[in-house]
């Protein structure tokens, strides 16, 4: 090999430039086009400078003016994060946690975290917490108590009565009943202060007597009443009628005792719920007066008379079914119940309606007068009952304790107790004395769907229920004393005589029974 193969090769040195890239550039195309006019001869231009020429009068090529934009210096994402860290370190240390171990759940609980986590103990709870109000502040746990004292306040607030003005009719129709109301409880407490000044062996040997007589009853007549389930059946005042509501539409009246048709009252084109008399009817009122009342299942509401078989006037108001309705004693006013979770009471003299009271948080099924006339009972399906003072407007008595839905409810006529019968397959007594139930009776097997009392004295509880019987009870004391055993399908509705000599049941095998003591 040569020497000059073995010499290193020379080292390329770099070029610093100093002063304006622009000037350099233009003096670099300035020597390139001197020597290209040499070398090339005529023609005046390399190739090189005409394109350079030609991009910048093109605009592709740039050339600035001399001036700079200062670059930012950039933090690294790695950095960004370790300040962020540390700042949030430096408001852990600033931030007071509580050392109660509950206060430091409750406030976890606040913020939405669990409030303990596998293997941690209260240091590493407080530890947690401080951690958690570093990130989303110390007043986030402030804000969240905020919040839970506002939703107790708007909870409570929900759950108080409130009241609204009412018409000008309302009001004097509670006046009204106040005046009605007052001198019958007055009659009723001395009619039970002479009862109490009855002999206790004369007291014991007529109830021994009426037991007797409830034991012996037996099934009296029998009749297939239509040709759909029988819903509904109601004793006339003079006990000489018996009136039934059936699922074909059609309310029937028929004699008693013989069960012989009178009348068939057509107006219904859907399931009829009940019908009832008007506590006057058959006693003083003529025959053309307003004498019944029905509802059904598409929420009309007829009126009828005793001589015609078509309504005299219709009730409107209702958009869901009507389940039950009931005549005021005065025969003035006319309750009736609505699956709007719901109750109605309607004026028929001045033809209004002046109450429309709601208060259930499910369909309401059920209603009954006091025997005074100032008190009206409702049961709900929402399993609960209540108490209601027509006079004044408010709910008096709360009846809690049902496990179903209460399908029945009635007064008893010593006006101080109450039976509600229910899905739950009890019949529960409530003394409104002590706004509390004193006995549950275990009456059937199946939902009960209709209670009464005796109405002359009520020494006496009759059910019904869907397990095809009906049974007598005591009161005081509610021991069985009978049960009427016949009917082939649910027993839907039950009725005593106003005489209190007989008993009616109807039923889903769509006849209706009537018994009686032989």
């Amino acid at each position: 090999m040569s020497d000059e193969e073995d010499m290193a090769p020379a080292v390329k040195r770099s070029r610093v430039f100093y002063g304006s890239l622009e000037e350099k550039e233009r003096e670099r195309i300035s020597k390139e086009a001197g020597s290209g006019g040499g070398g090339t001869g005529s023609g005046g231009s390399g190739p090189g400078s005409d394109a350079i020429k030609a991009g910048i009068e093109a605009g592709n090529i740039n050339v600035s003016s001399g001036e700079c934009m200062e670059l930012e210096e950039r933090v690294s994402e790695r950095q960004q994060e370790a300040l962020a860290e540390f700042e949030r370190r430096r408001r852990a240390r600033q931030i007071t946690v509580s050392t109660d171990d509950a206060e430091v759940k409750a406030g976890l609980r606040a913020l939405g975290e669990p409030i303990t986590v596998f293997g941690e103990g209260p240091a590493d709870r407080r530890e947690r917490l401080r951690s958690i109000l570093s990130i989303v502040g110390p007043d986030a746990l402030k804000k969240s108590k905020k919040d839970e004292e506002k939703s107790k306040r708007s909870q409570e607030e929900c759950q108080q009565t409130w009241y609204h003005e009412g018409s000008a009719s309302l009001k004097d129709a509670r006046l009204w009943l106040a005046r009605y109301s007052l001198p019958r409880a007055t009659k009723r407490l001395e009619a039970a202060r002479a009862h109490r000044e009855v002999a206790e062996s004369t007291r014991t040997v007529r109830q021994q007597e009426l037991h007797k007589n409830l034991r012996n009853l037996n099934n009296f007549c029998s009749q297939i009443g239509d040709d759909r389930p029988i819903s509904f059946c109601h004793f006339s005042p003079d006990s000489k009628m018996l009136a039934t509501a059936s699922w074909s539409g059609l309310c029937k009246l028929w004699s008693v005792p013989d069960c012989s048709l009178i009348r068939t009252l057509r107006g219904h084109s859907t399931n009829v719920g009940a019908v009832v008399f008007h506590p006057r009817a058959t006693v003083s009122l003529d025959q053309s007066d307003v004498s019944l009342a029905s509802c059904a299942a598409d929420g009309s509401v007829k009126l009828w008379s005793l001589e015609s078989d078509e309504p005299v006037a219709d009730i409107e108001g209702h958009d869901e079914r009507v389940a039950r309705l009931a005549w005021h004693p005065s025969g003035r006013f006319l309750g009736t119940t609505c699956y709007d979770n719901s109750w109605r009471l309607w004026d028929l003299e001045a033809q209004e309606e002046i109450l429309h009271q709601e208060g259930h948080s499910r369909g309401v099924h059920d209603l009954h007068f006091h025997p005074d006339g100032s008190l009206v009972a409702t049961g709900g399906l929402d399993s609960f009952g209540r108490v209601w003072d027509l006079r004044t407007g408010r709910c008096v008595v709360f009846l809690e304790g049902h496990l179903r839905e209460i399908y029945s409810v009635h007064f008893s006529p010593n006006g101080f107790h109450a039976a509600t019968g229910s899905g739950d397959n009890t019949c529960k007594v409530w003394d409104l004395r002590n706004r509390k139930c004193i006995y549950t009776v275990p009456s059937h097997q199946n939902l009960v769907s209709a209670v009464r009392f005796q109405p002359t004295d009520g020494h006496f509880l009759l059910t019904g229920a869907y397990d095809n019987t009906a049974k007598v009870w005591s009161h005081p004391g509610w021991s069985p004393l009978k049960t009427l055993a016949g009917h082939e399908g649910k027993v839907m509705g039950v009725d005593v005589s106003p005489d209190g000599k007989l008993i009616a049941t109807c039923s889903y095998d769509r006849t209706f029974k009537l018994w009686l003591s032989e």
